[in-house]
């Protein structure tokens, strides 16, 4: 099964009353449990639940409480969601994996409790579900907050993009829909802190999962400010690059390094003939360059086969969750 990636390529979002009042009383041929994870969102979690609650009335809302040191899990638990307190803070990562792994559904939402998102979109993602295994809501610039972390993101897209060989349009969007088993399979993989959306959707993809992106509206944060500072610290920026970039594809990285350096060993190599040394002489930059370029290559060749042997085959899950349309 190939992956592939649909999404029109303008933000087109059905907005009519009509259509949100027949999304919301639809039933969805599986079961949908809407996992937020909250840290510090007293102010916002209990609209944000009742309004999920009036979308999705079947569904199971989780909210995950990441140690937050105001009334969050009160809150929740007061607007009728089933709340999970953890006893200490680690991050946003962690607390996905906590609202994954106890999630009863066969189909996982992620929505952000700070109300950016509207929940009123959930359906417009869960219809998708059946073709799709993930299904990503796609911001759009003026979704990002600043130019600074749109370029950003943009740069981690275009990584993204490289690495799987498709087109990944928001990977760090933090509303999605997925096959709770699926993403069971690539938990593991996930870190605590914010780069986990990234990894995911690259797992789904690189795993030959099918991930399509719909365009979506998201509103400003209604109270606070983002915790997120992917622009503002360059070396977490560098090293989510660096780590989905070996944990994924990473003979798309070594590969260019070892053609530049063999490129260097013969440029220093017809340096030093041009420059009066007998042809069969090699200078030392030539074989620094020529050894270096190998030493890469096969280290990048190991690390792609491990990187392999990460992914179970997607058709172990053709009979498993949600049927495909």
């Amino acid at each position: 099964m190939g992956t592939e990636i649909q999404a029109p390529s303008v933000h087109t979002i059905p907005n009519t009353h009509s259509e949100r009042a027949t999304a919301a009383t639809s039933h969805w041929p599986f079961s949908v449990t809407i996992v937020i994870a909250a840290f510090n969102e007293g102010t916002t979690i209990g609209g944000v639940v009742g309004r999920t609650r009036e979308v999705c009335p079947d569904a199971e809302i989780l909210v995950v409480d990441d140690a937050s040191t105001d009334d969050t899990a009160d809150r929740a638990e007061a607007a009728g969601a089933r709340v999970i307190r953890r006893p200490y803070n680690l991050g946003q990562g962690a607390g996905i994996k906590t609202g994954v792994r106890a999630a009863t559904g066969d189909v996982v939402v992620l929505l952000d409790g700070d109300g950016q998102h509207d929940p009123a979109d959930i359906p417009r993602l869960l219809r998708q579900i059946g073709p799709y295994d993930l299904v990503i809501g796609e911001r759009d610039r003026a979704g990002q907050q600043n130019t600074v972390r749109w370029l950003g993101n943009s740069a981690l897209n275009r990584v993204g993009s490289y690495l799987v060989g498709i087109q990944m349009r928001d990977l760090t969007s933090g509303f999605r829909a997925m096959r709770r088993h699926v993403m069971l399979d690539v938990l593991h993989l996930l870190p605590n802190q914010y780069s986990w959306s990234t990894t995911s959707a690259l797992a789904f993809a690189k795993a030959g999962f099918h991930v399509r992106f719909e365009p979506i509206v998201v509103r400003r944060r209604e109270t606070g400010k983002s915790s997120q500072k992917l622009m503002r610290n360059g070396i977490r920026f560098l090293l989510i690059i660096l780590r989905v970039a070996t944990l994924f594809s990473p003979l798309r990285v070594f590969f260019p390094m070892f053609l530049v350096l063999e490129v260097l060993a013969v440029i220093g190599y017809l340096w030093s003939v041009a420059a009066g040394a007998p042809v069969l002489h090699l200078p030392p930059s030539t074989v620094m360059f020529f050894l270096g370029g190998l030493v890469l290559f096969f280290f990048g060749l190991i690390s792609e086969q491990i990187a392999h042997l990460r992914f179970r085959s997607p058709e172990s899950w053709l009979t498993v969750g949600p049927p495909r349309r």
